[in-house]
């Protein structure tokens, strides 16, 4: 029998804590997964000429292999793994996003179709928007996991809720990354919310890049075919 005065281990905070923190870090990602999703279906819309993935459906797949685990054994993971798989994914669709402007951009003197042309640069340019925001959302701070340990204070990007500290404890979630992926490539600049670290500064110009390249080059291509 145990004697009376023998007491359990005490369970540390480490301990209690470490789980809520893990699963308060899988939560925001539901609409990013959602943003990952429609990317791999804008791919596979894409006119043929303009992927270099094959078949259409291809990343798709590549999207659920690297997602997938994430999601159904994340208590698992640790957060760099998770991370790991994240920016590996990122990098891909980064990848395939470039790949299409550029061959848009190459096969545009050829292209008379402008109808084709326009539906091309309209999912081009949403392809667009959802990469950075996914960007933004995986870069600030170190992902959403490390946010929530550091009271979601100002790290890469700079929220208004933020410029005081955050003393209401505010969290931005993926549509405000979003939103700010959309102004920049509308505004071709930050609307409310500004970058602070270099790696954000550099992620906002290459997206203003490929929104210019998309907007002000084919768009306007597929318009003067129209009015011919």
């Amino acid at each position: 029998m145990k004697p009376i005065n023998q007491t359990e281990p005490p369970i540390t905070s480490t301990e209690l804590t470490k789980p809520a923190h893990h699963q308060a870090g899988m939560r925001p990602r539901w609409l990013a997964v959602a943003a990952i999703v429609i990317i791999g279906v804008i791919y596979a819309a894409l006119p043929p000429n303009l992927r270099v993935i094959e078949p259409n459906w291809l990343l798709l797949v590549i999207e659920a292999v690297l997602i997938l685990p994430i999601l159904l054994i994340y208590r698992r993971l640790s957060h760099t793994t998770i991370r790991l798989f994240v920016l590996i994914l990122l990098g891909v669709i980064t990848l395939a996003l470039a790949a299409g402007i550029t061959l848009l951009v190459v096969t545009l003197p050829k292209n008379s179709q402008g109808l084709i042309l326009l539906r091309s640069a309209v999912l081009l340019w949403i392809f667009n928007v959802l990469v950075f925001a996914l960007w933004y959302f995986e870069i600030d701070g170190g992902g959403p996991y490390q946010r929530h340990l550091s009271k979601h204070q100002a790290a890469d990007f700079m929220f208004p809720q933020q410029a005081d500290g955050n003393t209401t404890g505010w969290a931005p979630l993926f549509i405000d990354y979003l939103f700010l992926a959309f102004t920049g490539s509308t505004a071709l600049s930050p609307a409310d919310t500004f970058p602070l670290t270099r790696k954000a500064k550099t992620l906002m110009m290459i997206e203003a890049i490929f929104s210019m390249a998309i907007i002000v080059l084919l768009a306007a291509r597929a318009v003067n075919i129209l009015t011919q």
